[in-house]
């Protein structure tokens, strides 16, 4: 137990020589003598037992510091030549080269770790400014990964979409949930499919795009997008209505003369007629009649002719909320209250300047307001609604009645030209197609708000003035 590197050291020996001899003598002579140097040389051995155990346990307890630090992150190596000739001394190289490459693999982790880190905050950055809701689905079909703009759609804070069920999270109807169905069964890539979802409270139209992380048949992970196209539908609806109009007043264009001169030569008989009918009363009502026909038809033609004329370009404005005062005190004095309909105005505070002169905006709320007047026939408290606001860049004129409201089959085609609810002779169909082609020119738009309950709700979209900007 006293070899070190395969040497005796000079004090090892000399110990157990004297050791020996001690030994030898006691044993021959059993003398003081003997006794003596037996006592010296056990007293020299134990010197050196303690001193090789102290340099053993420096060494360890430096090893231990090395083992502590390293614990800690710090791979930092011993120093060798202290602890030269002690057994744990022989493990310091070896533990400063593993301390060495432990080291370079830490410092290897840290920085892929960083690495890591940047690119999960960069694909976050991209998921959270997506322009739509976007849910990543697990194998178990519930949701894993929304970012902010899913839970904005949803309507919900920040974590609650997760865990949901999928098919439970999207109320769809059984057409569209056997399409979802039949890609996660089938695994074939959904694109831009339009559903239609209840949202807060109201109806939103959305196109879904599904996509699949693997091929593997039991690897159901997948990635759902959300877009809310609901404005973008109502302008192809709108634009889809203008091609309609524009084709409409082409149309009337061309035949107006012609029908404009018949018209006008059936008319003057009819009126001479009527002067000549003098003692004949049956004949005087017919004559009045086919005049009073050709009138109307003489309007209709008028109105056709609205489609094709385009209006050259003006700078005038006006302003909403002071067109809508004067409009329904008009229609109080002289309509409302002899139906006895309760006219009811609920106003933006201050000016709604919008594009658009104020004759012709009259003419559009005039339309939506004899529309709701025929809506509340024979309706128990009839009452009718003109409410103003703004957001952003647009004026928004509402007018609602209490009336029964328009039929979801019917409501695609309110702004057909032609197309009325109203009995033979109340409406010629031709009111809201006007109407939108007036309001069309203007930037703006006309919709029905199938999500208002307790009747019908019609929303005038018009562009807004900065008064600022335009230097007035």
């Amino acid at each position: 137990m006293f070899a070190v590197r395969g040497r005796w050291k000079p004090f090892g020996w000399a110990a157990l020589a004297a050791l020996a001899y001690a030994i030898a003598g006691g044993a021959l002579w059993h003398d003081d003598h003997a006794a003596w140097a037996l006592g010296v040389a056990l007293a020299a051995v134990l010197a050196w037992l303690l001193a090789r155990a102290a340099a053993e346990l420096s060494a360890v307890r430096d090893l231990g510091r090395g083992i502590r630090l390293a614990a800690e992150g710090r791979f930092e190596p011993l120093p060798i030549e202290p602890h030269a000739g002690t057994l744990a001394g022989r493990l310091i190289p070896e533990y400063n080269t593993t301390v060495t490459r432990v080291g370079l693999t830490f410092q290897s982790v840290v920085e892929c770790q960083g690495r890591f880190l940047d690119e999960r905050n960069r694909i976050n950055t991209i998921l959270q400014s997506l322009p739509v809701g976007l849910l990543s689905i697990g194998d178990d079909l519930r949701v894993s990964v929304a970012n902010r703009q899913a839970d904005t759609l949803f309507g919900v804070e920040t974590g609650q979409l997760l865990e949901k069920n999928l098919f439970d999270l999207l109320d769809l109807p059984e057409r569209d949930r056997a399409v979802l169905r039949d890609a996660f069964l089938y695994k074939y890539v959904v694109r831009n499919h339009e559903v239609g979802l209840r949202l807060g409270g109201k109806t939103r139209y959305i196109a879904l795009n599904l996509a699949f992380y693997s091929d593997e048949e039991n690897d159901m992970g997948s990635v759902l997008t959300l877009q809310d196209i609901t404005e973008h539908r109502a302008l192809m609806e709108t634009v889809a209505m203008r091609e309609k109009l524009v084709a409409m007043g082409q149309l009337a264009a061309g035949v107006a003369h012609e029908l404009n001169t018949p018209l006008g030569n059936v008319l003057g008989y009819a009126q001479l007629l009527e002067r000549g009918a003098e003692g004949q009363p049956k004949l005087a009502d017919y004559a009045r009649i086919i005049a009073e026909e050709t009138r109307r038809c003489s309007r209709v033609v008028h109105e056709l002719l609205g489609y094709a004329r385009k209006d050259d370009c003006s700078d005038e404005t006006c302003d909403v909320n002071q067109m809508v005062r004067e409009l329904v005190e008009t229609f109080v004095d002289c309509r409302l209250k002899r139906y006895r309909i309760d006219a009811r105005m609920e106003l933006a505070p201050g000016e709604l300047i919008a594009e658009g002169a104020c004759g012709q905006l009259d003419i559009v709320l005039t339309n939506l307001i004899v529309n709701a007047i025929h809506a509340l026939d024979k309706v128990p408290d009839p009452c009718i609604v003109v409410r103003t606001w703004s957001e952003g860049r647009q004026v928004y004129v509402s007018v609602s009645d209490n009336g029964p409201g328009v039929p979801t089959e019917l409501r695609s085609r309110l702004f057909d030209p032609f197309f009325t609810t109203k009995t033979v002779g109340q409406g010629t169909g031709l009111g809201l197609p006007i109407s939108n082609a007036i309001v069309t020119r203007r930037g703006g738009f006309i919709a029905y708000d199938g999500d208002y309950a307790g009747g019908a709700r019609f929303v005038v979209t018009l562009p807004a003035v900065d008064l600022g900007r335009a230097g007035a």
